[in-house]
Parts: structure tokens; sequence; C-alpha cells
């Protein structure tokens, strides 16, 4: 049977997607995705409506109870009402074979449901394949997942077990109903024995970025609280689209993982659309720093904490996502585990996936690897700041290249040092943290000391010459205290206004942090409201954009996110949705009330008249800005004004095009209307600098 299914998934991968092509390079004829669905014969869908309506009146049954098992296990049963009612209602129904695996989802969720009002249900104690759910603290939806469990995995009595995230391909039609019946169904690709395996859904085909990210590590940590799992045995892995996510929480999250196994995919945006989708590009100045993002090339250097053993077909065009990173890793002087099938497409042969097999099987022997001797993390921005013990707490400049190298010294070295000293590489760094975890040092005091030994860092900066090489500043030491009595120690650093270090956190000031960075598409990866104007614009340019832009934020969350914005007005805006979300507000200071309420705190003016920005001034009827921010009412969340996620259709034909498209600010001309790139004319657009100010 398994040898069944891995011969159907090859053959599916076989099958060239409908995405990706030079006919796909026209921004002004942009073709729809997902497409329409296919029209429901108005017997089925009564048929399905009922059967949804039977399943709806179990849910609101089992929202009536307390106990604390049916709030546990809910999730299990929406997953499949949504489903079905997203597709009934969006037309995403794509072949008649999707009506019966409705039907067949149905039924399921009324099993479900009956067992769980029963006090008894099976699936949570059943190896196999299994389709669960969780609840997104992004829009507060149901979002499911796929595992397999193991025939030898114990319920009552499991030892921690290794867990393998396998990310999908692309699929442009791989709505709830085609991934759920393909989860309950298809093994997929790889089943070690005694392995859990983590499908996420990744809300949909997003190559697992933004909201499809953090699917990820949603479905990760609700899987860790449902089985036991092996902290120190969980590995990424996937193939084409699926490729790409892998690289890419392999590098941003490398020290969470035994292992990594892309294979095929894309690792980074600007090649790859030149070599496979032949694409003439000429980004904006702060669309290439954004590629910075995702571009895993310029993460290379973390996968010195990683085993990492990548899969390439001989004659795939997609072996160039590989090839990159090899590149990459060379200049690191790492050399990258390439298997390659022989002859092979896109797809994996059995020879291959024998030894890939193999190797994954030992590096879980190992297990997960912390050394407390040397560490080192390359990064861009705040939002991929952490590195085992090592974390950068603030950059000199973001979207630039920044690295910290941290090695323990010994005594032979030839300038004072301490038991516990280090020596602190950095390149673009202005606050890093050292936290070491308990026994990491021993409490007895030097036989020369009648205290524990501080822990010392020796910190060397380099600082960006002109953009190109760099200056190496002269070493500095770092004094903080000596560990805890249970051998954990914790030390802090920060680059002071003269240029010099200090032991200590940076100053409690207004500046960017670790998800508090920006840009504008980093507000969609935390919990987020849509507020939405009580009032009218002052101009009726302006009235129109931000109603037609609101509404596509809505229709474009669901439809590429698979989500339901949560939509709140101005007026009803309280302490309580402040703390927790994100605010996205929408209108301007004339029509929103929470807009004029923050408006003096932003780096922006915004009058009837104009709209001004640093020494720029617009005329208010015809633009609007578009902006992130700290929240002036809760500087631990953003403001976002009069923008969903940036990219738009065009980019919804390649996953390499998914990336940012706006900075952390901008200026709309809306006498250019809308279109499949931007939302209007961009006449103005930059990022804010480290302290969140207009760059001079």
């Amino acid at each position: 049977m398994r040898i069944l299914l891995f011969a159907l998934t090859v053959l599916l991968c076989v099958v060239p997607a409908i995405a990706d092509g030079e006919r796909d390079n026209n921004p002004e004829k942009v073709r729809r995705i997902p497409r329409k669905g296919i029209e429901v014969p108005q017997e089925k869908e009564e048929a399905l409506r009922q059967q949804l309506k039977l399943l709806q009146a179990k849910i609101k049954q089992l929202q009536m109870s307390s106990r604390s098992q049916v709030v546990e296990l809910l999730p299990d049963v929406q997953i499949f009402e949504r489903a079905v009612r997203c597709a009934l209602d969006h037309d995403e129904f794509f072949s008649p074979k999707d009506l019966d695996k409705a039907n067949g989802l149905l039924k399921e969720g009324i099993q479900r449901a009956e067992q769980l009002l029963a006090g008894m249900p099976e699936w949570p104690h059943q190896p196999g394949l299994i389709v669960r759910g969780y609840v997104s603290r992004l829009d507060r939806t149901v979002q499911p997942y796929g595992v397999v469990i193991p025939r030898t995995y114990d319920f009552e009595h499991s030892v921690p077990t290794r867990c393998d995230l396998w990310f999908h391909g692309r699929g442009e039609t791989l709505s709830e109903v085609n991934f759920l019946w393909d989860r309950m169904k298809n093994a997929g690709r790889y089943t070690p024995a005694n392995t859990i395996v983590l499908h996420p859904y990744g809300r949909y085909s997003n190559a697992f970025k933004f909201a499809g990210e953090i699917d990820v590590l949603e479905a990760l940590k609700d899987v860790q609280n449902r089985y036991r799992i092996d902290e120190d045995r969980i590995s990424v892995r996937g193939f084409s689209m699926g490729g790409a996510a892998c690289w890419q929480f392999a590098v941003h999250y490398s020290d969470r993982w035994f292992a990594a196994n892309p294979g095929a995919g894309f690792s980074e945006t600007p090649e790859f659309l030149k070599f496979f989708q032949k694409e003439t590009l000429n980004p904006k100045p702060w669309e290439k720093a954004l590629w910075n993002m995702y571009d895993c090339n310029q993460y290379a250097g973390n996968l010195a904490h990683l085993p990492t053993i990548a899969y390439s077909g001989e004659k795939d065009i997609q072996k160039q996502a590989a090839d990159i990173m090899d590149v990459a890793l060379r200049k690191r002087r790492i050399r990258l585990r390439h298997v390659i099938g022989p002859n092979m497409g896109h797809t994996i042969d059995d020879g291959s996936k024998f030894i890939i097999e193999a190797a994954m099987d030992s590096l879980a022997k190992k297990g997960r690897q912390v050394n407390f001797d040397y560490v080192q993390l390359e990064t861009s921005t705040l939002k991929y700041n952490r590195m085992q013990w090592l974390t950068v707490d603030g950059l000199l400049e973001h979207w630039k290249p920044a690295k910290a190298v941290v090695k323990r010294l010994d005594r032979e070295v030839p300038y004072p040092t301490a038991p516990h000293t280090y020596q602190v590489n950095t390149s673009n760094v202005s606050a890093f943290t050292l936290e070491f975890p308990a026994g990491t040092f021993s409490t007895v005091p030097e036989p020369q000391s009648d205290t524990a030994q501080p822990v010392m860092a020796w910190v060397s900066a380099s600082e960006f010459v002109g953009g190109q090489g760099h200056a190496l500043k002269a070493r500095e030491a770092v004094r903080g205290e000596g560990p805890f009595s249970d051998g954990s120690a914790r030390l802090q650093a920060h680059l002071t206004a003269d240029g010099t270090w200090k032991a200590g956190p940076a100053p409690e000031e207004l500046r960017k942090v670790h998800n508090l960075q920006g840009p504008i598409d980093d507000a969609f990866m935390d919990s987020f409201v849509f507020v939405t104007p009580g009032g009218t614009a002052a101009h009726p340019g302006v009235e129109k954009w931000v109603n037609s832009e609101l509404e596509r934020a809505v229709e474009h969350w669901r439809r590429h996110f698979r989500g339901d914005a949560q939509l709140v007005k101005d007026s009803d805006v309280d302490k309580d949705l402040i703390a927790s979300s994100n605010l996205v507000l929408w209108g301007d200071p004339q029509s929103n009330a929470i807009i004029r309420k923050v408006l003096s705190e932003l780096p922006i003016s915004w009058t009837k008249e104009s709209l001004t920005v640093g020494d720029r001034t617009y005329d208010a009827a015809h633009h609007a800005p578009v902006l992130i921010f700290p929240n002036p009412l809760n500087a631990h969340r953003y403001v976002v004004l009069n923008s969903g996620f940036t990219y738009r259709d065009y980019a919804y034909l390649n996953n390499a095009r998914q990336v940012p498209m706006l900075p952390d600010w901008a200026v709309i001309d809306l006498r250019t209307p809308p279109g499949n790139v931007w939302p209007g004319k961009v006449v103005d657009a930059d990022f804010f600098d480290e302290k969140w100010q207009l760059k001079k």
C-alpha cells in the first residue's frame, strides 16, 4: 500500500502545473487564482447544504458545552464545516469529484460531532491518517492540518516521538475540501518508521510565507500539545513549492530542527524568476531590499547549525534552487549535500529516496545539537533574529545583511579573559543577548576567587563602508555578572550613541525590535482586525479608493490566505482589542476616529487639504498614505493605514513573486486606478529608520 501511495505521489508531481511560464509575465492580463469553480447542479447543492445544516446544528450544540474535551476537540469538527461552506459560498468546487469529496467530509464531520456529543471521540487516539484543526490567532478562523500517526505510537505511554514536517507542492485548486480529502487518503511521499508526519495546509498555495508561515508554526504547536513530540527530533521537508518552503524554514528557524530536506522549489526571488520564469525584472529600490526577507541565500550561513540534505532531479529546471544555495554555502565554507536523481525531471527516484531516508534516520538518532562554544546568525531583519543562545536585539539598518558570530575563548587568548569569556564579531548589529540555559556553566568559584567569575564578551563591530566592504573596529570588553546558581547566565550588550559597546539592554525607547520591525506585511503575521470608518472621507476620490481597497483586502485575505478578516467599526474599538491585535485602519482623519486619535503620533501630517511626508506635500484630494507604525495606543502592536498584504494578483502566478511589494510607508496617487501590481501610482515610498522615524 505504501508503495502504491508513493507511486501516486510521484505521478502527481510529474504532471506540469498550470502556473509558471512566459504567458504569466504580463501584469495587465492576469488569470484568476484560484479559478472559478464549476457550476454545481441544483440538486447536489441542495443535498450538500442540507447535510451542512445538520453539521452546523451539531456544532452549535457542542458550542453550548463547557466541557474541556469539547472545547479542545471542537476545531477537529469545525474544519469540515468550514471547508464545505467556503466551497459552496465561493464557487470553489473545481471538478465533479470535489462534490463527492465534500459529501464524504460532511459525513466525517457529522460522525465526529456525534462522538463528541456522546463524550466518546475516537479520532484523537487513532493511528494512521488523521485530519485535525486549530483556531488561528491571526483571524480566529479554524485551520486544518493532517498528520500520519505511526502504528507504533502508544497513546497511553508513548515516549517522545520524532516528527517530520512535510510541505506540499503548489496546487491552484487546493481548497480546504481537496486538502482534507487528500490528507485522509494519501500518506504522502515519506512515512518514516516511528515518526509522526505533519502536513500543514499553509493557508493554500503561498509557499508557506506570511500567514502560511504562521500556519506551520501554529499547526506544529497544536500537534505538540496533542501528541508527545521529541523537540530535538523535528525536521522540515518538502518538494517543489514545498521545497521552497523547506529552504525558508531551514534558514529562518535553523535552531528548531534536527535536519532539513528540501527538494526542487526555489530558494530566492530574482535569479529564479529570470531563470525559470524568463521574467525581466525592474524592481523598485524597496522591492529589491525586501527580497531579503525570503531570499534564503542571504541567510545561508545559518545552515552551519542545521544538517541539510537537498534533492534535485538531474534534468529538473528547479535544480537551480539547490545550485544557488550551493554557491552561497561555498562562500561560507560549507559544502552542501546535494543528492541528484539521475535522468530525473521534477520527481524523486527510488535510489535517491533510499539515500535521503538513510541520512535522515542517522541524523534523527543524533537529534538536534546545541554547541555552547560557537554560534552564528545571519539575517536582514529582526523578524528572524535568534539562533540557539544568541539573539540579535537591534540592527544598524534593516534589510542589509547583518551577522553575529560568537566564539568561546580559552585562557591562552593573548588579551585579558576569564573562564566565561566570548569573542563576539558583529556586522550591522546594534544590540545582542547571550542567553545560556541552566547547567551551561559551573557555579563553583575559581580557586583564586571567592565569587563566580563574570560572563564576559570581547566585541568587535564591523560597519558598512560605502555599501561595500567592512571596517573592523577595535575589540571592546563587555562585562556581565556571573552565572546563576543553576548554571544559567545572561549577557546583554548594545552600541551607545558614541559608538562604544556597553553591557545591558538597549535603552527603552521607540525603536525597531523583533516582531515590531515592519514592513506592512508583518502586521498580518499576528492577530489583526480591520477597523472600518464610521464617517465620510473628506474627498470623494479618497472615499471611493478606501472602500475599494478595503473590499479587495477582505476578499483576497479569504481567497489567498483562506481566512476571514475581522471587521470592527472605529466606534467599537476598545482597550481589549487595542491590547490584543494589530489595528488596520481604513479611511482618513475625517472618516475614521482611530486615525484621528493616533495621527499626531505618526511621522506624517494629514489634513483635509494636504498630506505631508517629510519635506514633500501632496494634494489630499488625490493622494492617500499606506504605512505601518507601532500603535501609539499600545507600543507592542502595530497600526496600519489603508493596506492589506501588499503583493497582488500578478504575484499569485508564481510563488517566488510573493514577497512584500511596499516598505514601511508609501504615498499613493489615486488618479491611477489600482491594478494587479500596485494599489495606484506609488509616488513615494521608503522604510522608517531604526527609531521609526522618516529617513533624512
